[in-house]
């Protein structure tokens, strides 16, 4: 609207002339302004949760854009006199929907974190979609259609869209490793995060001719998610609020230069053709939102009907339409129309729909809370006028403030207080079932969990990585009980999850140069698992020692459910601390060694940063003590993560029967060429029925042999530290008899047979003992 004055005012104030010849370059819309839109949107989208909706976001995002792209473009073919690939074009640019308003609006409300996600991530894949559905559109339009045409469109699709994905990912990792090697430098580290933004779309789009929008939204997810914990602490969120910032300089100015840019007579020749449009707008956007969004229910938590209004009316369109349309080739003959149209039809969302959401929410009733919101409202009140009470007397210790004020301020929060009470006993007495102040008791004790692992995290107590998996975890937590009253089948140690990494983890083991990935990421795996059972046994303490104070104000009855439920995940972490201290004491003596580090290291931090703030110390000065100090931790931390769970290989080699007569000479060789690996509890290690190649030796842990009889998992064996298995296929070649899975975190060594066959050609005495076992084995098996 700003734009828009300016704009009138300019044509008659000769000093503003300059505003009303300004015309928006494309280039700096594509390449400057929309890098920072996708990578800020990325970056702070929560990557867990847009994994939940993974399936329902891209059924958005993709058919969702596809079927409004047709339903637009065809009303506008039959009702105006452009023609189809045109108007599947005009379609496909105002498909692509700009919801912050509307994300604004369900913050402000509290709405089901999945909702927010929904329209979040839809908003973020369609973006995508709609610039490289436009420019396979754009094609066909100049060029015209075939069959050909629409075969190689389709594969361009693809191309340029995963072709995006593979440059994000890549470039994502790059950045990723060069943010781990600089660390609390905030200069460097955001200019990092500008060069990876700005250069994955560059090259993607203008070097390699795939899409840059994909490329940067990759990249900012894995910034946002695995690349967090590569930024240091201390920049972390100054990271997340200049991301903030220059998302909204570029909302801001990109708006301003379209208001600027509006030329009210194309507007108004327009506005036959753009009623047409707005009316297939609000037809697609319902067609899809109706249709398909009910369709996600199959994947997870239905969306109701009166949230399902507001994301069909609150399809707003914005910046990425803008972008499109202003990209087009000035050869394009409906450019100018084209251009009029979207500006009027975003003009319109955020004029018309964008000022009346709110009111529609009223109507729908989606504003009022909840009786169990209800009531954590006053119990919080009743908290901070308690809390208020208390400190009024400390106005008087100096003995120069009034008593009669003093004792006005006491009662009048005395007064509030009796109120605030007796509004709670009403409301639990008419409205507030069992189940309600269940849910309430449950969503304080996460508050108070989520309190505690901030703590924390802000005292080095806890990674960034074992931090954010706690809260994730509780915001699962806390979303299941607020909205469904019960609590969710799985947060942290998701079985689909944990079996999707199994499989990653096995796959990389049979590639030669990710061995040694996959062993530090089973040493990872094994210290976070470690980190979040302390973090969670911690919480858990924290709230079994409030309960009592919460059975003051709640049902007991429902506040003993609650600690049983406590008490048992409680117990559940102490076996899994107990669990890798039993099989790795060096390891977990490491661990703890690690947070102790941190503990100093940030107490001295804190009183460095104070005494330079009071001028004790010199700003250089205390700057070299606290990187000294990062630098120590640091080097803790590289110790952890590069860590192996040693064992002497060769005392286990010594317990095969094949290689127990063995000769030194001989028998070191073979023992050289052992591999170390660290297996996660709940892994399978070897797969019945697969090929395999080699003998696995157990360091620590313990190994459940298992073996599918009739459909049903049947147990054979429990093999433990000092025992080995998989010898039959390292002899005999053959498929794998059963499955061998770790019950408990494991050290194994492996032996394949490819290094065997390396040193026994030159090692008579185990050629000769590897073919007395192997007629030994064929004679029992023919008996």
């Amino acid at each position: 609207m700003i734009g828009l004055t300016l704009a009138l005012i300019s044509k008659h104030v000769p000093t503003l002339r300059l505003l009303a010849e300004y015309t928006i370059s494309p280039d700096v819309i594509l390449f400057v302004f929309l890098p920072t839109l996708v990578f800020e949107s990325a970056y702070n989208l929560e990557v867990r949760q847009l994994q939940k909706n993974l399936l329902p976001v891209l059924m958005l995002a993709i058919p969702g854009l596809l079927l409004s792209t047709l339903i637009i473009g065809g009303i506008v073919a039959l009702l105006t006199e452009i023609p189809l690939a045109a108007a599947l074009l005009l379609g496909s640019i105002l498909s692509a929907t700009d919801p912050v308003a509307v994300i604004a609006l369900f913050k402000q409300l509290g709405a089901p974190k999945r909702l927010t996600v929904l329209v979040e991530g839809e908003s973020l894949f369609n973006d995508a979609t709609s610039i490289v559905v436009a420019g396979i559109l754009l094609s066909v339009a100049t060029e015209g259609f075939s069959g050909e045409a629409a075969l190689y469109g389709l594969a361009q699709f693809f191309g340029v869209f995963f072709g995006g994905i593979f440059v994000g990912m890549l470039l994502g990792w790059v950045f990723g490793q060069l943010l781990q090697r600089v660390r609390a430098n905030s200069d460097i580290e955001i200019s990092l995060t500008m060069v990876l933004a700005y250069g994955s779309f560059l090259i993607a789009e203008h070097y390699l001719h795939v899409s840059g929008v994909m490329a940067t939204l990759v990249a900012g997810l894995m910034m946002g998610s695995w690349g967090r914990t590569k930024i240091s602490p201390e920049v972390g969120g100054f990271m997340h609020h200049f991301w903030e910032y220059m998302a909204f300089v570029c909302n801001a100015l990109i708006f301003l230069l379209v208001g600027l840019s509006v030329d009210l007579s194309d507007l108004y020749n327009a506005i036959g053709v753009l009623v047409v449009v707005l009316v297939a707008m609000q037809i697609s956007r319902a067609v899809v939102i109706f249709g398909l969004v009910p369709l996600t229910g199959k994947f997870s938590q239905t969306v109701s009907k009166a949230y399902q209004i507001v994301m069909d009316w609150g399809g707003l369109r914005g910046a990425i339409a803008l972008a499109i349309v202003l990209y087009l080739p000035d050869s394009f003959p409906y450019k100018s129309q084209f251009t009029a149209i979207v500006m009027g039809a975003v003009l319109f969302t955020l004029i018309v729909q964008a000022t009346t959401i709110g009111r529609l929410v009223r109507t729908l009733g989606l504003d009022q809370p909840s009786a169990a919101d209800k009531l954590a409202r006053i119990e919080g009140q009743i908290t901070a006028k308690h809390n208020a009470l208390r400190r009024v007397p400390e106005l008087q210790a100096g003995g120069f403030f009034s008593s009669v004020i003093a004792s006005r301020l006491q009662d009048r929060l005395l007064r509030e207080l009796d109120e605030l009470t007796t509004e709670r006993e009403k409301l639990r007495a008419q409205e507030l079932s069992r189940e309600e102040e269940r849910a309430v008791v449950y969503l304080r004790c996460f508050g108070l969990e989520r309190k505690l692992y901030f703590d924390m995290f802000t005292k080095r107590h806890l990674a960034e990585r074992v931090y954010r998996d706690l809260a994730f975890s509780l915001e699962l937590c806390s979303e299941s009980m607020r909205y469904q009253g019960e609590l969710p089948k799985a947060t942290i140690y998701d079985p689909k999850r944990q079996a999707i990494r199994q499989k990653v983890t096995q796959m990389m083991q049979r590639i030669p140069l990710a061995r040694r990935w996959a062993s530090q990421i089973g040493v990872a795996r094994t210290s976070g698992e470690y980190a979040r059972a302390w973090g969670r046994y911690q919480g858990c303490d924290q709230v079994l020692a409030h309960l009592d104070k919460i059975a003051k104000q709640e049902d007991r009855s429902v506040v003993e459910e609650v600690r049983r439920r406590y008490q048992a995940w409680q117990a559940s972490a102490k076996s899994r601390i107990d669990a890798v201290a039993e099989q790795f004491p060096e390891f977990v003596q490491l661990m703890q060694e690690q947070l102790g580090e941190r503990l100093v290291s940030q107490a001295q931090r804190e009183v460095i940063q104070c005494e330079n703030i009071a001028g004790t110390i010199p700003d250089g000065i205390a700057g070299e003590i606290i990187e000294n100090l990062r630098q120590h931790v640091g080097q803790l931390d590289a110790k952890t993560l590069n860590a192996q769970l040693h064992v002497d290989p060769s005392e286990l080699l010594r317990k095969v029967p094949f290689f127990e007569q063995t000769p030194p000479e001989e028998f070191n060789r073979v023992a050289s060429k052992l591999r170390e690996h660290t297996v996660p509890s709940g892994q399978d290690i070897i797969c019945e029925g697969q090929a395999g190649d080699s003998l696995f030796l157990i360091a620590r842990g313990v190994v459940r042999v298992v073996k599918d009889v009739n459909g049903e998992s049947k147990q054979l064996n429990t093999l433990v530290a000092g025992q080995f298995f998989g010898e039959l296929a390292l002899l005999l070649r053959e498929p794998r008899s059963a499955t061998c899975r770790a019950v408990t975190p494991c050290a194994l060594y492996e032996l394949r047979r490819v290094d065997l066959d390396a040193v026994r050609s030159a090692c008579p005495a185990i050629q000769q003992s590897l073919e007395e076992v192997a007629r030994e084995r064929h004679g029992r098996d023919g008996k």
